[in-house]
């Protein structure tokens, strides 16, 4: 049976009850892992307990709680409790976030980012494993902590939302997944290629680590659709092009889009969100989303199985209407 998971978002316009029925539908349409974020939404952890009580078999994922909000302590007791309330569902997506998030709107200094995330890593698996913590990292200095209680599941997956070379090779190192975002389908290979070279490294095989990209998706009907479809993706890309400093900027650029993320950046900086949008190229969204009817989406989704991906993600655009949001949904469900 194919393998396919679902992000939802939990900012100010998804209601609970929004939230609540896609989780639903997904679990009865048989899509293994729902995952959510909170960048400027509401909590990770809450959400998914939400989710947890509404469900009974897909699995909930954070996707991403951020290194630099949390400590490695209360991240290990916060998705041992998930766990306990999901009855044995929870998964850890990590991630550094980008140093516009961290360092604007957390307000603290984003340095060490790598480093960081491997005692992140390290400091929670002692802990999910019942040990009594005491650990001497370069950033963490622990003495004597432990869990008071067990997790469901012995050992609760850690996935990874890594995208530059240095994060990826850390990602077949350590973990159990690997969760990116804003993925170019003819890319996928040589990135996970930097994966398996991270596991290889550390006597580990790259089949054990599940490739989980997450792709916005928009299964259309008409003409219509499809336009708004269209300027809802390019809207969307724009805005981490332009906004989100220089870490997805560089992502394009390595993806070859020189010329195009520079004029979406410049566009961006002068305050012409519209045009920076209209800056974004047919090809960009064709090879970084998933768009258009759905013999079209179908196609693509299986492009992305062919070139690596064990458990595609469906995401979906800002502003994406709840109505599209559940067609495509429907449309895209796993089969057997």
């Amino acid at each position: 049976m194919e393998v396919t998971g679902l992000s939802i978002g939990s900012r100010r316009e998804s209601t609970d009850e929004e939230i609540i029925a896609l989780a639903r539908r997904a679990d009865a349409l048989g899509y293994d892992t729902v995952w959510t974020g909170e960048s400027w939404g509401r909590d990770v952890f809450t959400v998914l307990t939400v989710i947890a009580c509404h469900t009974s078999r897909i699995r909930v994922g954070t996707g991403i709680a951020t290194v630099f909000s949390r400590t490695p302590a209360l991240i290990a007791q916060s998705i041992a409790s998930l766990d306990i309330v999901s009855k044995g569902r929870a998964v850890l997506g990590l991630g550094t976030s980008g140093r516009t998030v961290i360092e604007e709107w957390h307000g603290l200094k984003y340095e060490r980012p790598l480093e960081r995330t491997r005692e992140y890593i390290e400091i929670i698996r002692m802990a999910l494993a019942g040990q009594r913590v005491s650990y001497q990292g370069r950033i963490f200095k622990l003495g004597r902590f432990r869990l008071p209680f067990s997790s469901v599941q012995e050992h609760i997956p850690i996935f990874v939302a890594s995208l530059g070379p240095r994060n990826l090779a850390l990602t077949g190192e350590l973990a159990d997944g690997w969760l990116p975002t804003w993925v170019h389908v003819d890319h996928l290979p040589a990135m996970k290629k930097q994966v398996e070279a991270g596991a290889t490294k550390a006597g580990r095989s790259v089949d054990d680590i599940a490739v989980a990209p997450q792709v916005l998706s928009y299964v259309t009907r008409n003409s219509e659709e499809r336009a708004q479809a269209q300027r809802l993706l390019r809207a969307h890309m724009a805005y981490y092009i332009g906004g989100m400093g220089s870490y997805y900027y560089e992502l394009f650029q390595r993806y070859g889009y020189v010329e195009e993320s520079q004029r979406v950046r410049e566009a961006w900086a002068s305050n012409q969100r519209e045009k920076a949008a209209a800056l974004v190229s047919s090809d960009m969204l064709d090879k970084i989303t998933i768009y258009g009817d759905l013999e079209e989406c179908r196609e693509k989704l299986a492009r992305y199985r062919a070139k690596g991906a064990d458990m595609p993600v469906l995401g979906f655009p800002h502003d994406c209407p709840l109505e599209a949001i559940m067609r495509t949904l429907e449309a895209l469900a796993p089969r057997d």
